[in-house]
């Protein structure tokens, strides 16, 4: 075992440590709160309509298993992001999980058919744009949870407190 402090302040500040300003609130409360967290609970309370039923549906291989699976982990790691814990780790299954629902859902919007096992939702029109319309949000969820996982929580979280980075920072010019 490794008594060196300066190695666990290494390992702490690189898992906790931020670098981004306090106003990074607002993507983890749009990241965790209006998304993750509301839509891994639906997904377990409503599984004929959004859990495994859905994932049957789009063509998910196990949708009994995948279904509650994914809405825990949307739900975890959403509420984890909301309180800016383990803020990193939490973001890269959610990035996962957003890749999965792009290629499963939207591919098959752009190409206008069924992508290998992932079937064609019904819907008035098919192509880019179409596609770019059912995508914004996925888009959105993808880029902030990149976001987070490039920059962090920002100050006001308890990975900065873990980080012993205290002073908040509200712009980036701070």
């Amino acid at each position: 075992m490794n008594d060196n402090p300066s190695a666990f302040s290494g390992w702490r500040a690189m898992l906790f440590g931020t670098s981004a300003p306090g106003s990074s609130i607002l993507v983890r409360l749009l990241v965790g709160l209006v998304v993750f967290l509301p839509e891994g609970i639906q997904k377990l309370a409503f599984p004929e309509i959004l859990g495994a039923g859905r994932f049957a549906k789009i063509g998910i291989p196990y949708p009994d298993l995948m279904g509650p699976f994914v809405g825990v982990v949307e739900a975890l790691c959403g509420a984890l992001i909301i309180i800016g814990l383990f803020t990193r780790l939490a973001a890269i299954p959610l990035i996962i999980i957003m890749i999965v629902a792009i290629i499963t859902t939207k591919v098959p919007i752009l190409l206008g058919h069924d992508f290998w096992i992932f079937h064609l939702a019904k819907l008035p029109r098919y192509g880019f744009w179409s596609m770019m319309h059912e995508a914004r949000a996925d888009f959105d969820m993808l880029l902030g949870c990149i976001y987070l996982l490039i920059a962090g929580a920002g100050v006001w979280s308890l990975d900065a407190v873990l980080a012993g980075q205290n002073r908040p920072i509200l712009f980036s010019g701070d």
